[in-house]
């Protein structure tokens, strides 16, 4: 009986989660296609495009009799995922499917009209990981601006920001750091839904020369804003090969900015990317009870010794502190690598991180930041109290005006 009974709940379980968050894919699927019929389809994906059984979108419009799949358009990392990070993709045909893929991630980062010319409709369906500088939403808009361009029209599937929909933070992107990491003057951590962050860039003109697309977003069932990803209960495709997990996009804006200098490691290359600092040069346990004495809401450090595989100190027996969020609603996620480095300073004032990493490094950092403001007045006296108003200045108003494209 007790094995039924356990069986049995289980069971209910299973459907109670699973059915807790339909995504774009899973909606057009009941509504049959209605918004495909008749209309040949390219569709931008990765391996993050799957229903909550992990079927990929690509087989189940290819396998739709209702839909006319005509070509894909590769972002980063390919449509299946057989490119590693930084790769150029090719131009290629899918295996299984045997439908032209399109390279967006080489020299071509926008669809050109010979690679439009065969379809009527764009279909966008690609995991966000709710920060600005990864390049799927640079990816989603110059699509937009390549719909608008050859009068096609723009369907997004919208998926669950997994940090939620209320966490906004960091300053937008000054225009002269417009970049592939930075595309669009948005916070750095945006609450957007992939599907309103389309509306937001189409309705707000902030498409190249303010062109606007034919976009219809296809809403989610189930998400509301409070939710993280794991409150959503759909499985997690790697969306790249260091977003291995939901919780490593908690990570991200922890110390995916510091990242870029390539002089501290934050675990990339080691089993928990994004979610360590450690040097050569820090002292664990001193770091980590500096770090947890200001008390910053919603994390906790702890002192940590590790040996990266790869990446900056590779080999190397390094220590310094893994990060430990305890509240996704309260912690500020992206200044925390600045607090870090506050801390780090003033235990090791020699060593200057901006000093120890070469040029075009400073250059990426500048870009991801959106603006070379926060590592000029950072850097004079390493004190987060000199940016933190640069750094909050933006979120207000930019949440007043995104609340109009809110879709749940």
């Amino acid at each position: 009986m007790k094995k039924i009974m356990f069986t049995l709940l289980a069971v209910l379980t299973t459907m109670t989660v699973s059915s807790q968050v339909k995504t774009g894919i899973e909606v057009l699927r009941e509504s049959n296609f209605e918004l495909l019929k008749g209309q040949r389809v390219g569709l931008i994906t990765n391996p993050t495009g799957v229903d909550s059984q992990l079927k990929s979108t690509i087989d189940i419009l290819h396998e739709a009799k209702e839909v006319e799949l005509t070509a894909m358009y590769a972002p980063e990392h390919g449509v299946r995922g057989d490119y590693y990070a930084g790769d150029h993709v090719q131009h290629t045909k899918d295996e299984k499917t045997g439908v032209q893929v399109y390279s967006l991630h080489g020299e071509i980062r926008k669809p050109t009209p010979e690679m439009l010319e065969n379809i009527d409709v764009l279909v966008y369906d690609i995991q966000d990981i709710g920060s600005r500088s990864y390049t799927y939403i640079s990816t989603l808009g110059l699509a937009m601006e390549a719909a608008a361009e050859n009068d096609i029209k723009m369907v997004v599937l919208d998926r669950p920001n997994p940090l939620g929909g209320n966490k906004f933070e960091g300053p937008l992107v000054d225009q002269e750091f417009i970049s592939f990491v930075s595309q669009f003057p948005i916070t750095y951590v945006h609450g957007f839904t992939v599907g309103e962050l389309a509306l937001f860039l189409n309705e707000e003109k902030m498409l190249t020369n303010g062109v606007k697309c034919d976009l219809t977003v296809i809403e989610m069932k189930g998400w509301k804003r409070d939710m993280s990803f794991d409150d959503t209960g759909l499985p997690w495709v790697a969306s790249s090969p260091h977003i291995p997990h939901a919780h490593s996009a908690y990570y991200y804006p922890v110390s995916g900015i510091l990242g870029e200098l390539y002089v501290v490691s934050i675990g990339v290359g080691y089993t928990m990317p994004f979610e360590v600092f450690g040097a050569k040069w820090m002292e664990a346990q001193e770091l980590s009870d500096r770090l947890n004495s200001i008390n910053i809401p919603g994390v906790i450090f702890r002192p940590i010794h590790y040996r990266p595989y790869y990446s900056v100190s590779e080999g190397e027996l390094i220590q310094g502190v893994q990060v430990h969020i305890t509240d996704l609603q309260k912690v500020p996620l992206s200044i925390i690598q600045f607090y870090v480095l506050q801390e780090a300073y003033k235990m090791n004032p020699e060593k200057n991180v901006f000093e120890l990493c070469n040029e075009n490094r400073l250059s990426m950092f500048d870009r991801v930041s959106g603006t070379d403001q926060i590592r000029e007045k950072f850097q004079k006296r390493f004190l987060v109290e000199d940016i933190i108003e640069l750094w909050e200045k933006d979120v207000e108003p930019f949440v007043n005006k995104a609340k109009h494209y809110f879709l749940y």
